[in-house]
This record gives structure tokens, C-alpha cells and sequence, in this order.
């Protein structure tokens, strides 16, 4: 019998951001994008759900413990994007539209390695209340 069980960490952050294509000319840009790609930016309050699944462990019943999941979030997560322009003070996004599909893998991108394979991970990114991305897709 399967005793998979999935775990989630909703996180919080606020970041701003600009949608577009430096090939392209401005009218192209806001075509495309809207008002997302206003030159001065916009911003978002962010709400993040991280999702680990596996089995619990026999010892403790944890799949992972909350606390560490927690620490690894505002760790390599949110110290890195919470309250940041990400498009000039991330890594991430120097060469990479901050859509949030491209934010959510890169938030993958940096738990994974902190998260061992034998658990399935999961992110998603909720934009705004109505709209929201998950990765890897199910």
C-alpha cells in the first residue's frame, strides 16, 4: 500500500518586477505584456506553497520536518527575492523574464538540491488571488 503523504509551507513575499523582451521595441513589449511591462516596474505580494511528498518516517512520522522546510524557504528563497526588484537584484533573472512560470522554476531550481530525491517536490506561485502557476506540472 502507497502511505505517500504530501506536506505543504505556505510562504509570503513581495517582490517587483518587469515583463519584457529587451529584443523588442517598447510598443512590442506592452503588445505583449501590458501594463506588465511598464519601465518603472510593478509589484506583487507573492504567495508561495511548497509541497514535499513521500513517506513518513517510521521514527518520527514526519515526511520533513516543518521547521527545516521553513528555514530552507526564507534561507533560499525569500532572503532572495522578498522585497527585491527582480529584475536588478536577483541572479536569477539578470538574463530571464520574471514571469512567474520562470519564478516559480527558479524557485524549484533552489530547493531541490536542499530536498532530498527520494521526496517529490512541488511549487506553486500564486500571483495574484485568481491566478497561479505550478511546478514541475502535474
Amino acid at each position: 500500500m502507497d502511505k505517500k503523504v504530501a506536506v505543504f509551507r505556505r510562504e509570503r513575499f513581495n517582490a517587483a518586477h518587469r515583463l519584457f523582451n529587451p529584443r523588442w521595441d517598447a510598443d512590442t513589449n506592452f503588445r505583449v505584456f501590458g501594463k506588465c511591462s511598464n519601465p518603472h516596474y510593478h509589484g506583487h505580494n507573492y504567495e508561495l506553497e511548497v509541497k514535499v511528498t513521500g513517506d513518513p518516517d517510521p521514527e518520527t512520522g514526519f515526511v520533513m520536518d516543518m521547521k527545516v522546510l521553513s528555514d530552507l524557504i526564507q534561507e533560499q528563497v525569500l532572503t532572495r527575492f522578498d522585497h527585491k526588484n527582480l529584475n536588478l537584484d536577483t541572479v536569477e533573472f539578470k538574463d530571464r523574464n520574471p514571469t512567474s512560470e520562470n519564478i516559480a522554476v527558479a524557485i524549484y531550481n533552489l530547493l531541490r538540491p536542499h530536498v532530498s530525491e527520494k521526496y517529490g517536490l512541488q511549487i506553486r506561485l500564486y500571483e495574484t488571488p485568481r491566478n497561479f502557476v505550478e511546478y514541475p506540472a502535474t
